[in-house]
């Protein structure tokens, strides 16, 4: 959802033939991903690492816009390290991000099984969940509908706030 959101605010239409421009528009999108605040928390209280995101932000958005399907020599070019990285190092990084975040959906799977989700320790975690879908699914709408006035852009930055607030207070827990 994150992904469809930022997708609004760079544009790729009329860039699929241009090859430059399709690249420095998947790099925008990773650069602004891996920039944002509240990325930057989750990232970081995440089983992750930056490398592995922006590697599996970089396969799902070449698939995603690219007119065919991009290579793994092309993809790891797309990495934002310079000088660019292997197509085996790009890989070794794309298997174990997908690991895990396999592995993570596996725990969340596993705590909902055993109704560990009902504890009251999970409420806040649960919350800023609900909160973040919130905020993405408003975000998305709102971009949408070109309803961008300054009291949704506020309404907009206020949750925001809020959200990266509470994720900083739950990550030092």
């Amino acid at each position: 959802m994150f992904i469809a959101c930022i997708q609004k605010s760079i544009p790729l239409e009329g860039f699929r033939g241009e090859k430059m421009k399709f690249v420095e528009n998947v790099q925008k999108m990773v650069e602004y991903s891996l920039n944002d605040p509240i990325v930057k928390i989750l990232l970081k209280n995440s089983n992750l690492t930056k490398t592995q995101l922006e590697t599996l932000l970089i396969d799902i958005l070449a698939d995603n816009y690219s007119e065919k399907p991009l290579n793994y020599d092309k993809k790891a070019r797309l990495r934002l390290t310079k000088p660019p990285v292997t197509r085996g190092a790009f890989n070794r990084t794309l298997k174990q991000a997908r690991r895990n975040v396999i592995e993570a959906i596996y725990t969340v799977m596993l705590l909902g099984y055993l109704g560990l989700f009902e504890n009251t320790t999970l409420t806040p975690y649960l919350e800023i969940a609900n909160k973040l879908q919130t905020y993405l699914t408003s975000f998305r709408e709102m971009t949408e509908k070109r309803e961008l006035s300054t009291q949704n852009v506020e309404i907009i930055r206020v949750l925001r706030q809020e959200i990266e607030n509470s994720l900083k207070e739950l990550s030092n827990v």
